[in-house]
C-alpha cells in the first residue's frame, strides 16, 4: 500500500529527505509577503536574501497559508494520506488541510485519510514526521498508525530561543526601546508552545550561555518524547549557538540523537535571524 505524507512548509523538511519506497512525501508551501513582493517557501526559496529583505522592510513579514485546493490535489494521489500541519493556533492552514479532506471525503469515502494539528512548528513537526515514517515502515495498518502517532504527539515538546526581536517590535508586541535594550544587552528570549499550540514566552536569558541553561532547565523539567532521546535544533543564520546547545545535551545526556538543521522560510520569518527552534 502506497502512503503520502503531506506537509506544509512549517516543518522545516525538504521533499528529498524523507527516503521510503512506500512513501511519498511532500510539502506544500506558505508564500511570505516582505513590502509588495510575495515571495514562495519552496525548494527555490534562499533564506539568507528572505532575511535581509525582512531586516530592510519597515513592515512586519506576512505569510498566508496553501489553498484548500492545494492541499485537495495533494491529497488525491493514490494510497493513505496523513497530512500534518503547523499548529492551527496560529495558522490557518490546519483549516484549510481540513476543508480539503471533506471535499475529499465526500468524492472518496473510503479513502484512508487523516489531517493532524501539530499543535506546533519546525524542529517537533520533524519529529512527529520520522516517527510516522517508523510506524509505517513497521507494516502497520492506517488506523493503527494514526492511534500511535497521536500518542507520540501528547509527548513531543517544543523550546524556543530567540535572538532578534524585530518581529515583535514591527508587530507592535513589543516598543522599540525595549526592543533595542535586549539587543543591546544580549538577552535571549525563551518560548514554548502550549498544549493547546499557542506561543508563550516563558523566561529571558542574558546570553547564549545563559539561555542553553534555560535550554537543558526545560528538557529536565519536562522530559524527553521516548528513550532514544532525541533532539531536532533548527537555527536561523546560527549554526554556531546551536553546535553549543549541542555539545551541552549531549554533556548532560550523552546519549542523545541531536540533530541540527536550518529553518525553511516560514520558520525563518518568526524565529529570525540568530534564532533557534528546538524539538525533543
Amino acid at each position: 500500500m502506497k502512503w503520502n505524507i503531506i506537509a506544509d512548509t512549517a516543518c522545516d523538511l525538504f521533499n528529498n529527505e524523507i527516503k521510503s519506497p512506500n512513501i511519498n512525501f511532500e510539502t506544500i508551501p506558505f508564500s511570505i509577503k516582505v513590502g509588495n513582493e510575495e515571495i514562495i517557501d519552496d525548494e527555490n526559496l534562499n533564506v539568507d536574501d528572505l532575511i535581509k529583505k525582512i531586516e530592510a522592510c519597515k513592515e512586519p513579514a506576512k505569510t498566508a497559508c496553501p489553498a484548500t485546493g492545494v492541499w485537495y490535489d495533494k491529497f488525491s494521489q493514490e494510497g493513505n494520506v496523513i497530512a500534518i500541519t503547523i499548529t492551527s493556533q496560529l495558522s490557518g492552514s490546519y483549516n484549510s488541510a481540513c476543508s480539503a479532506m471533506k471535499m475529499l471525503l465526500e468524492d472518496e469515502p473510503d479513502k484512508n485519510i487523516v489531517v493532524l494539528d501539530s499543535k506546533s512548528t519546525g524542529s517537533e513537526i520533524i519529529l512527529i514526521i520520522e516517527k510516522l515514517v517508523e510506524l509505517i515502515e513497521e507494516g502497520l495498518e492506517f488506523k493503527e498508525v494514526v492511534e500511535k502517532i497521536n500518542e507520540y504527539m501528547k509527548k513531543t515538546k517544543i523550546i524556543f530561543a530567540l535572538s532578534s526581536f524585530n518581529t515583535l517590535v514591527k508587530n507592535g508586541r513589543m516598543s522599540s526601546a525595549t526592543g533595542f535594550i535586549a539587543r543591546l544587552l544580549g538577552f535571549v528570549g525563551i518560548g514554548i508552545a502550549s498544549d493547546e499550540g499557542t506561543i508563550n514566552m516563558k523566561t529571558k536569558a542574558r546570553g547564549k550561555k545563559g539561555a542553553i541553561e534555560k535550554i537543558i532547565e526545560d528538557i529536565k523539567e519536562r522530559g524527553f518524547a521516548s528513550d532514544n532521546k532525541k533532539v531536532i535544533i533548527d537555527h536561523c543564520q546560527n549554526l554556531e549557538f546551536a553546535k553549543m546547545v549541542e555539545e551541552k545535551i549531549k554533556a548532560v545526556w550523552p546519549e542523545a540523537n541531536v540533530v541540527i538543521k536550518s529553518t525553511r522560510g516560514l520558520c525563518s520569518v518568526y524565529a529570525e535571524k540568530g534564532g533557534l527552534i528546538i524539538g525533543y
